[in-house]
C-alpha cells in the first residue's frame, strides 16, 4: 500500500566518493560526464525511494559547473524531493568536493531532475505526495511550479511554427554573429 503523503526526510539520499585519476578528463580535473552520472544515480535513488517504483529521468533543469573537482577530492551528492505531481517529482540535487588535507569545501553545481515513477508495466503510476513542513520545503516545491510554467512558455514561444524571427532580430543587435538569411 502506497502512502498518500511522505516526509521529505524519508527519501533524502547522500553519497560520498573519492575522485580517481580514471575520473579525470585531459585537462586533469574531473569530468563533467562522470559528475552527471553520479547525479543521475542519486536522482534516481531518491526518486525510487519516494515512489516505491523504478524511476526514470524525463528531464535535467540547469547544470552548471560552478567549480572544478580535482582528482583526489571527496565529492558529495545530496538529493532530496522539491515537488511532487502526479506520477513525477522534482529532486533537487546539490554537489559539494572537498579537500581532504584542508578539509576545504566547494559547492560545485546544483542541479533540478524530473524524475518519472513507473510500474512494473513500465507504465507511469501514482506517486505519493510530500509534507512541506518548513519555509525552505514550502520554497522549494513553489520553485518547481514557478520552474514549470516558466518552461512551457519558452517552449511554446520558440515552437517552429509560431516563431517569428521579425520579433528576436534586436537580440542578435550586439551579438557575436551574422545574419545571412536565404529565403526558403
Amino acid at each position: 500500500m502506497i502512502k498518500d503523503f511522505k516526509q521529505i526526510s524519508e527519501s533524502q539520499v547522500s553519497i560520498t566518493q573519492l575522485m580517481l585519476p580514471s575520473h579525470s578528463n585531459f585537462s586533469g580535473k574531473i569530468h563533467g560526464g562522470h559528475i552527471l552520472n553520479l547525479m543521475d544515480q542519486i536522482a534516481f535513488a531518491c526518486a525510487s525511494k519516494h515512489s516505491g517504483n523504478y524511476c526514470v529521468t524525463a528531464s535535467v533543469n540547469k547544470v552548471d559547473f560552478l567549480n572544478p573537482i580535482e582528482v583526489g577530492e571527496l565529492l558529495t551528492l545530496k538529493a532530496s524531493i522539491n515537488f511532487t505531481g502526479r506520477t513525477s517529482m522534482v529532486v533537487g540535487l546539490r554537489v559539494e568536493s572537498e579537500n581532504i588535507r584542508t578539509g576545504t569545501k566547494k559547492h560545485c553545481n546544483s542541479s533540478y531532475f524530473t524524475m518519472v515513477a513507473k510500474d512494473e508495466n513500465g507504465k507511469s503510476t501514482a506517486i505519493p505526495g510530500i509534507i512541506l513542513t518548513t519555509k525552505q520545503e514550502i520554497r522549494r516545491f513553489a520553485r518547481s511550479i514557478t520552474r514549470q510554467q516558466e518552461g512551457k512558455n519558452r517552449t511554446s514561444r520558440f515552437h517552429s511554427k509560431t516563431f517569428k524571427v521579425d520579433d528576436y532580430l534586436h537580440l542578435f543587435e550586439t551579438s557575436n554573429s551574422k545574419i545571412d538569411l536565404k529565403e526558403n
